[in-house]
């Protein structure tokens, strides 16, 4: 049985289970142009509605359960990796593969968050090439090219990772030009750049 609401000190809060709503949660999550308390407000707006913005005594306690509920109940991984996928980004490839693997048209669907988890997970995904656009293209993300002897063969593959390449994870840090004479004087110092 899916949860459909969370307890905090003998009140329940109603949770809007709609997988729509959770990846509204991921993408505000993952929002850096606001700040960290307005993004908990608006995770908890998403999943808890109103009756969770007024219970501001109950904030912290409904942003672990909402983390853990997004979470589908289990830990937070604790792995720093670079995803292979993003649920905004990647939509379409999502739709498609429900479509071709079971049958769900999803933009006509109310699934609940963890059920829609647990159909993503079990989406098809062979090394022998029976696989949903979605895994065919989170594979070719995760291929490692430095093994290729091929150079014609590496140059191919990897023009196709460039096109399938997530754009939220491309962005180049910009750093100041303090910051650049910084890191050069400690490499002088440290005897690694020349004077």
């Amino acid at each position: 049985m899916y949860p459909k609401y969370v307890e905090v000190d003998g009140k329940r809060y109603e949770i809007n289970t709609d997988f729509r709503c959770a990846i509204r949660c991921n993408e505000i999550a993952l929002d850096d142009t606001i700040g960290d308390f307005e993004r908990a407000l608006a995770v908890i707006y998403t999943l808890f509605g109103q009756a969770g913005i007024e219970a501001s005594e109950h904030y912290d306690k409904l942003l672990e359960l909402a983390q853990k509920y997004l979470l589908c109940g289990k830990e937070p991984d604790k792995l720093n990796e670079k995803p292979d996928m993003d649920f905004i980004e990647d939509y379409s490839y999502i739709k498609t593969s429900f479509r071709s693997d079971y049958g769900i048209k999803l933009d006509e669907e109310n699934m609940h968050w963890w059920e829609f988890m647990e159909l993503m997970n079990g989406l098809s995904n062979s090394e022998l090439g029976d696989c949903c656009i979605l895994n065919k293209v989170r594979n070719l993300r995760n291929y490692d090219t430095r093994d290729i002897k091929d150079a014609k063969l590496k140059q191919k593959i990897n023009e196709a990772k460039k096109k399938v390449a997530l754009k939220r994870y491309q962005k180049k840090v910009e750093h100041t030009q303090e910051q650049k004479d910084r890191v050069n004087d400690l490499l002088k110092q440290l005897g690694i750049r020349e004077e």
